[in-house]
């Protein structure tokens, strides 16, 4: 565990301007058709919207914050939404929509430090920094190449669910720098400590020091907050000092208890009834299914959709109706835009009867394969579509196809998923007896010092609240 101790020598050596102010507009017509056109694709990326009692409290605090943007005076104007995903994620887009994930909100601590995230994204839409940034896709070495328009056709762009990604991509050091001085100013103003940014910060920097301790765990997919907002020590020192300048006191009741009871019961990790992602498996209890993606690939587990990226291309695993599996992939790559689809090829994987077709496609002047696999069940046809560099076919996804199969109903039952509990401190608790609390088979003491924000070495005091992540 990195250390939280900074000293005033380290604040006063961090060089800091006088927080910018965002450009005070109203929300245009454009930004909202963008936004109303974008919302749909997030919802679907980000597991739809999290149906839990802190759903309302999560908007209630957006709009709070959203407001001293000056991008509006009224909060009915902003869509704040609490996402059903468990990756660690927050972001803002034009047209006054506002998102964080539940699995980010169980990271926190504090509604102050809520606050401030949330007033971060606001302030990269309110500075317009998603006009100025470079895009980045999350598609490894096909990059750019997945992003742009094809020839004749958007094949590319809808096979890969690229279009709601442009809002999410990395933002440069000095836009980050720029989006936490609204971070502190718009919290501040709604009434916050200052502090909550720093807080906020050394809580994602010790998130992201856990992440590459158990790599390789279920339900940390990309993109995270952190691999979409670079943030390092320099950052928390800004951010500390940005309190400081404020003048209003930068600290915070030893807990805010009415957050964290707020967090009672809050889904965490995989919802089951989206499927769970165990290491690189993907298995479905409902649809009882479940699949491997190749090593070195990341998965991510959408409304309707699972994503397998890698350096060699992207593939999504997707379910339709019942039906002759040859017709299905016809069917999905006339849908997806392509001219000409043959026949596909009739055949059998791991015993069960499947048809494969192959069409090239073109995006920014480079070729590339765009194939369906469709595999014939009872009650529904399911099948990937998989986009790779042009000569290589399903390419590194031949694994993936072949360990598609069925979960016995015993497996299905033994697929529960975990929650958020919020546990009070008792006499003889520790550190390491809540720990074992942890429903994880490994790095249980790591995971509940950071999900806490504890130090290494912390002790515990009767009638403290602490969070564990329990089954259920």
């Amino acid at each position: 565990m990195t250390t939280r101790i900074w000293t005033a020598a380290m604040l006063c050596a961090a060089t800091i301007t006088t927080p910018v102010a965002a450009q005070t507009r109203s929300i245009s017509q454009n930004d909202r058709a963008q936004g109303a056109q974008a919302n749909p694709q997030l919802l679907a990326q980000y597991g739809g919207r999290y149906s839990g009692p802190q759903s309302a409290y999560v908007e209630r605090v957006g709009k709070r914050v959203a407001v001293q943007s000056g991008l509006s005076n009224a909060s009915g104007d902003f869509t704040v939404t609490l996402l059903n995903s468990p990756v660690e994620n927050a972001f803002a887009i034009p047209g006054g929509y506002v998102y964080i994930t539940r699995q980010l909100l169980a990271l926190m601590n504090s509604e102050a430090e809520l606050a401030a995230v949330m007033g971060h994204e606001v302030g990269h839409v309110a500075a317009r920094h998603s006009h100025s940034r470079s895009t980045r896709s999350t598609l490894g070495t096909l990059g750019a190449t997945l992003l742009g328009a094809v020839t004749g056709s958007d094949l590319v762009g809808r096979i890969a669910g690229v279009g709601s990604q442009l809002y999410t991509l990395s933002y440069s050091r000095n836009q980050e720098y720029q989006a936490d001085q609204f971070g502190v100013r718009y919290a501040t103003a709604a009434g916050y400590a200052p502090s909550g940014m720093a807080d906020a910060l050394v809580q994602l920097n010790e998130a992201q020091t856990l992440a590459a301790q158990t790599s390789g765990r279920g339900g940390n997919a990309v993109p995270t907050w952190m691999s979409t907002h670079p943030n390092g020590a320099d950052r928390v020192r800004r951010a500390q000092a940005l309190a400081q300048q404020t003048g209003r006191a930068a600290t915070q009741p030893a807990q805010d208890v009415t957050y964290l009871r707020m967090l009672d019961g809050l889904r965490y990790d995989d919802d089951p009834a989206q499927g769970v992602i165990d290491g690189t498996t993907f298995k479905h209890p409902a649809l009882r299914v479940r699949f491997t993606a190749p090593a070195g690939y990341a998965l991510q587990n959408g409304t309707d959709a699972v994503t397998i990226a890698g350096q060699g291309g992207q593939a999504e695993f997707r379910m339709g109706p019942a039906g002759d599996p040859a017709s299905v992939v016809r069917q999905r790559l006339t849908a997806l835009g392509a001219q000409n689809v043959g026949e596909p090829e009739r055949t059998r994987i791991n015993g069960t009867e499947a048809a494969i077709g192959t069409v090239r496609a073109n995006a920014n002047n480079q070729a590339v394969d765009v194939t369906v696999v469709a595999y014939r069940y009872p009650s529904a046809t399911y099948y990937f579509q998989i986009v790779t560099p042009a000569g290589r076919g399903i390419g590194p996804f031949e694994s993936l196809l072949d360990s598609f199969g069925t979960l016995s109903q015993a497996e299905a039952n033994a697929i529960v998923g975990k929650r958020i509990r919020i546990v009070m401190v008792k006499a003889n608790d520790t550190v390491d007896s809540l720990s074992r609390q942890m429903a994880y088979p490994d790095f249980q003491r790591d995971r509940f010092l950071t999900l806490n924000g504890l130090e290494d070495g912390a002790r515990l005091v009767p009638g403290q609240l602490m969070k564990v992540v329990v089954r259920g």
